[in-house]
């Protein structure tokens, strides 16, 4: 029996890191990138299902480039999980717009070169998983979050409509909406973090959301994911008010 394959970027470190380790140890085929290849050959070397493939997402021709070099290694890909994300709390808190440029170039654009680099291949297979991978941060505006939330809200809306597009070919879209985890780009922020997670912990609800269920989201930890779920519907004016107390955010007269 032929081994399934996933192809993970943002995988040399935090989530994507323990996503491919989780997948490899349950005898998949896992295809890594991102940036510093020195990372990828180091997780590469210690897992034997692990391949890196080293990768700028923002380059649209070298994502494709990439892709064909995977599927020449593996012939089929099962899963795309699109990690890339970036993240500077302290650049956050005015508007940036270089920053925000920046963000928007990783977070969104990233995500759509890999997305267009496999869409040919998926849909003439019509079968197949694309997975976006957004945040919590997406559902509704928070303070000091002017290009990481929207970035993520931007993700939300494009997975939103993407599960029409590829769902004609039979080709799942599911998008992961993750809490807090501790990784280097969360160890940036300087507030307490509810419900604070491990990588692990991310990369068992995924791979089980991914693997076993067919669910459009996952969503985790539902303790704090329901909540904001809840908020997110309510009346601006509610909304603001809960969420300015909860961030001891004060509107100034």
């Amino acid at each position: 029996m032929n081994k399934k394959t996933i192809w993970i970027t943002g995988g040399s470190t935090g989530i994507g890191k323990a996503l491919a380790i989780k997948f490899a140890n349950e005898g998949w085929n896992v295809a890594i990138s991102a940036r510093r290849e020195n990372l990828l050959n180091e997780i590469a070397d210690n897992h034997e299902n692990i391949s890196p493939f080293p990768l700028d997402v923002t380059d649209k021709s070298k994502c494709k480039e990439v892709f064909e070099k995977i599927k020449n290694k593996f012939e089929n890909i099962d899963i795309c999980f699109f990690s890339t994300g970036t993240w500077n709390p302290k650049k956050e808190k005015d508007i940036d717009v270089e920053q925000i440029e920046e963000v928007f170039k990783i977070n969104f654009f990233g995500t759509l070169n890999a997305i267009k680099a496999v869409e040919e291949y998926f849909k003439n297979r019509k079968s197949g998983t694309i997975t976006i991978v957004s945040s919590i941060a997406g559902y509704r505006g928070l303070p000091n979050s002017t290009g990481y939330g929207p970035s993520k809200s931007a993700l939300n809306n494009l997975a939103e409509s993407l599960y029409f597009d590829f769902g004609r070919s039979n080709v799942r879209v599911c998008l992961v909406s993750p809490g807090f985890i501790k990784t280097p780009m969360t160890d940036k922020n300087d507030f307490k973090m509810p419900f604070l997670k491990t990588t692990e912990y991310a990369a068992e609800k995924i791979y089980d959301g991914l693997v076993n269920k067919k669910t459009f989201e996952i969503h985790f930890p539902k303790s704090l994911t329901i909540v904001l779920k809840i908020l997110s519907f309510l009346p601006s004016k509610i909304y603001f008010g809960l969420v300015g107390k909860l961030t001891k955010y004060q509107k100034k007269d």
